[in-house]
């Protein structure tokens, strides 16, 4: 029985799939340097666990180094640091704009509370009237007595 591309291709080569993602190389670039398409990559990180590891420890090392960079320019001074760390960290307070959908949603909220005023204003006057007629009604039933 012939041997897998994994076999063939992948699975000697790990430390170097683990330098590549460490470099910066997309999954694609990575699939291309191994000799295999990008569906095959994806479909041996799913089967086999050392690939995903490898991929996974390359990626998480230069991720922490970019952190580590991003979080010294930021305490150094550098405002576009401060800036971009404030919006990925605390979006709520900083990002630049609301999303449409967001300005659509808190319009909708205001006129629903809109509406529910305007109801609960209807209800007090009615409520009003209607112990007016009640007060006039027992008024005019002991007179009548």
């Amino acid at each position: 029985m012939a041997k897998s591309k994994y076999e063939t291709h992948v699975k000697d080569k790990l430390i170097l799939v683990e330098g590549w993602a460490r470099d910066g190389l997309t999954e694609e670039q990575i699939a291309h340097n191994l000799g295999i398409s990008y569906s095959t990559l994806k479909e041996y990180k799913n089967k086999h666990s050392a690939l995903m590891t490898a991929l996974k420890r390359g990626k998480e090392v230069v991720d922490y180094e970019v952190e580590n960079a991003l979080y010294k320019a930021a305490i150094n001074g550098n405002v576009t640091a401060m800036i971009f760390w404030l919006k990925n960290r605390k979006p709520h307070g900083w990002k630049d704009r609301k999303e449409a959908q967001e300005i659509e949603l808190q319009a909708k909220e205001l006129e629903l509370k809109a509406k529910k005023f305007d109801l609960e204003k209807q209800k007090l006057d009615q409520g009003i009237r209607d112990d007016v007629a009640i007060n006039i009604n027992i008024v005019g039933d002991d007179n009548a007595t």
